[in-house]
């Protein structure tokens, strides 16, 4: 079967350094996602294309709905509740806070509420990553020595997760017991070791199929149950980095995307690399759920 494509247009011309995880924030209608080296929250209201952002005191990979209206940041050295009316910000707990070599990386609430949550070295040192769940309010690791943690996603009926260690180029499926926790070992998904893009942030569709960054292709690519590339999203940029499914009964796709790394030449070549880009697939996303912290 010859996989659908389709190509991406530019929605907001952000040129992140390294922007990364796109969340829907489905009570206030908004799009968030974080510029991790440039230390910035963005938002987007995808019924308006109204765009803003705040700068940050740390780098943050992630904020995560929570079911009282605030967003979870997902920091370097620790976890903060961010009021977005106000623009306060709460202590909740440290993250590797005794750790200057590691940042957050990926993260994804599961379908209990939970926040699944990676580390990874600032710069990309072996094995210094590790993966987490934090599970009303309690921060638990889940799996060490990995290097660039990325692809936390959950499948449709909550018996399986994924995730990928983006240099080992394979994603993973990982079984679930009843309240969401890991079983056993992780086995191999879907490998991309000899693709020319590298695996990074993914998210589920209502269908049971997996929307994967491959970063440094250009692309993201669909998945089916069995781990087979049944669609395809080129962009005119390199290096996606998350997908996420957003806006009025999830039917658009967004993309976060990356400038970290490119040359002056590779810049010049793409200057909006780094920017938010969407997609309209006829492919509506998975819901899901906000972060329970009780």
């Amino acid at each position: 079967m010859n996989a659908s494509t389709w190509q991406a247009e530019l929605c907001v011309d952000s040129r992140c350094e390294l922007g990364e995880g796109p969340q829907w924030h489905a009570a206030q209608k908004r799009l968030y996602w974080c510029d991790i080296l440039g230390k910035h929250l963005h938002w987007l209201d995808p019924a308006t294309d109204s765009h803003a952002s705040v700068a940050l005191d740390q780098m943050v990979s992630c904020a995560a709905p929570v079911n009282d209206g605030r967003l979870l940041l997902v920091g370097e050295r620790s976890l903060v509740l961010f009021d977005t009316e106000r623009q306060t910000q709460t202590p909740l707990c440290d993250f590797e806070a005794d750790n200057p070599v590691t940042r957050s990386n990926d993260a994804r609430v599961d379908h209990h509420g939970s926040l699944w949550l990676s580390t990874m070295g600032k710069n990309a040192e072996h094995g210094a990553g590790s993966l987490y769940r934090l599970h009303r309010g309690e921060l638990v690791t889940l799996r060490t020595g990995l290097t660039i943690p990325n692809a936390i996603c959950f499948s449709a009926d909550a018996q399986s997760a994924y995730f990928t260690d983006t240099p080992t180029g394979q994603v993973m499926r990982w079984a679930l017991d009843e309240n969401g926790w890991p079983v056993g070992e992780p086995e191999c998904f879907a490998d991309f070791s000899a693709y020319s893009g590298s695996p990074d942030g993914a998210v589920m569709d209502s269908e049971g199929c997996i929307w994967l960054s491959l970063w440094g292709a250009g692309e993201v690519v669909r998945l089916d149950t069995q781990g087979q590339i049944i669609g395809r999203i080129e962009l005119p940029v390199d290096q996606p980095s998350c997908p996420v499914f957003a806006g009025a009964g999830l039917e658009t796709l967004y993309i976060t995307t990356a400038r970290e790394g490119l040359s002056l030449e590779k810049l010049a070549e793409t200057p909006t690399a780094g920017s938010l880009y969407r997609v309209e697939t006829g492919i509506a996303g998975l819901a899901e759920p906000s972060l329970q912290l009780v």
